[in-house]
Parts: structure tokens; sequence; C-alpha cells
């Protein structure tokens, strides 16, 4: 009886031995996804591209993510809320935190380095703005225009690209309403953004759009999804996929039309990735 008691204590550690082999091996199985945080979701006030507040929020990017909500798992933030924040909380927590997707960033060979984009979900020119009347006399200053003081959106690619054109006196303010105010109060002379949205931002501020004139065009600018580095690779994939499925069955092509009559979807999908992703 005493041997036939040793075997059944023997066999019940070994059991116990066992499970506790095969939970740790589960545990080592399960990909990084399955331990991670929800992804976040953020966006910025620039009509018409995104715009909103705390209950509703609309424009033709947010159209687009939900469309690619609508296609992806929920694992990958298919239910996930859109929350429309500062531009600068957002853009930092983009760098410092995981599970993160900001839309739209613009491209830039810096940001390339920096998040992973997946894109474009639209194309704008990056142009210098000036109040109406202005801008023959500004286009005459030849290379003295660059000791002006420009107008910018805080944080903005519109801020570096001011800069790599050689423009150094760069004021910035909150949001691209607060700088076109003081643009027209004539606390500068330019004000450089994406050409697309200052029709929507002078409305904001109760002006029709040929309250200002272009002074000249800085650059053309592609418009992207951007994730933090440390999102699962899975995440990006299913988000990719289904890009490129709303841009093969004519879904985005609608919803860019919808909101910019006058512009041409950009239908290819490109994936920007820092080395090693």
């Amino acid at each position: 009886m005493a041997r036939l008691s040793n075997l059944s204590l023997a066999l019940t550690e070994a059991n116990k031995n066992i499970r506790a082999y095969f939970f740790i091996a589960a545990l080592l199985l399960l990909t990084p996804q399955a331990f991670a945080q929800e992804l976040q979701i953020y966006t910025e006030d620039w009509p018409p591209i995104t715009f909103g507040n705390t209950s509703k929020v609309d424009g033709m990017a947010v159209e687009v993510v939900r469309a690619i909500q609508a296609r992806i798992t929920r694992a990958a933030g298919a239910n996930t809320a859109i929350q429309v924040v500062p531009w600068a909380r957002g853009y930092k927590a983009l760098l410092e935190e995981p599970n993160i997707l900001l839309f739209t960033v613009g491209r830039s060979d810096e940001r390339e380095k920096m998040m992973v984009m997946l894109g474009p979900i639209a194309i704008s020119n990056t142009v210098l703005f000036t109040r109406k009347g202005n801008a023959a006399y500004l286009q005459n200053l030849g290379e003295d225009i660059l000791k002006l003081k420009v107008g910018a959106y805080r944080s903005s690619i519109f801020v570096d690209t001011a800069r790599r054109k050689g423009y150094t006196d760069i004021e910035q303010a909150a949001t691209p309403q607060i700088v076109a105010n003081m643009l027209l109060a004539k606390r500068f002379d330019l004000w450089v953004e994406g050409s697309f949205v200052v029709p929507s931002v002078l409305k904001d501020i109760g002006h029709a759009a040929d309250d200002v004139e272009k002074v000249k065009v800085l650059d053309s600018l592609e418009l992207y999804l951007a994730f933090s580095l440390q999102t699962p690779e899975g995440t990006i994939k299913a988000w990719e996929e289904a890009l490129r499925t709303i841009k093969k069955d004519g879904t985005f092509a609608k919803i860019y039309t919808k909101w910019l009559p006058n512009e041409v979807a950009p239908l290819s999908v490109i994936r920007l990735s820092p080395l090693g992703r």
C-alpha cells in the first residue's frame, strides 16, 4: 500500500509539473500583440481633412479611417473611437507611446525614421499665403522675403517646410484658425499652410476664401496615417491590407471626391518604415 501511495503522489506531482510546463509554453507562444494595449487613434481639428470635438468627429480622412475600421478585426482597432486632440499632444504620443495611430501626418525624411507611415491619404501643397492685395508686393521682394515673419500651425510640418526653405522668423500658434486671424490682423504678412484646408479655416473664423491670396508654393505634401514604432506588426499589416482594399474597390476615391471634388485621389499604397520594421 505504501508503494502505491508513493506512486500516486509521484503521478500527482508529475501532472502538476506537466500542467505548469504547458502553461509556460502557452505564454511563450503568445504574440506581443496579445499583451498589447488597445490601439489609440488620434486626429486633429484640421478641416476638411479632420475636425470635430469630443462628441462628433468628421472629415475626409476620418471617413477613410472608418472605412478601414469596417474591414479589420477588433484586435487591430476596429472599434476604437477617434479622439480629436491638439496636434502637439497627438504627435508627442505618437513618438513616445506604444499602439498609437495619428492622422494625418505629413511625410518628411525625418519623420520616416521615427514612425511607420501608411498612405498616402491625401496630397496637398504647402503654400505661403498673404492678405488679399499683398501678394504682388511680396513676390517682388526676391530673397528679402526670407527676412519676413511667417505664421504657422505649432509643431506642424509647415513649420519644418518653411525653415527648410530659408524662413527663420516663424511665429507658431495652437491652431490654423488662430494663425489665420493673426495674418488678417497684420501681425505678420505670410501664413504657411496646406492649400486645401485654407478655405475651411477661413470660413471657421468668418472670412471668405478670397480674403487671402497665394504668394508661392513651397512644396508638395503627402499626408499619411502614422503608427508609433511600438505598434504590433499585425495591427499595421491589417490596416495596410484594408487600405489597399478600399483603394481598389472604389471606396477611397468616392470619399475623396466627396470632400475634395477638385482634387485627384491618390490610389497607390505606400508603407514607409524605419529599418528593421
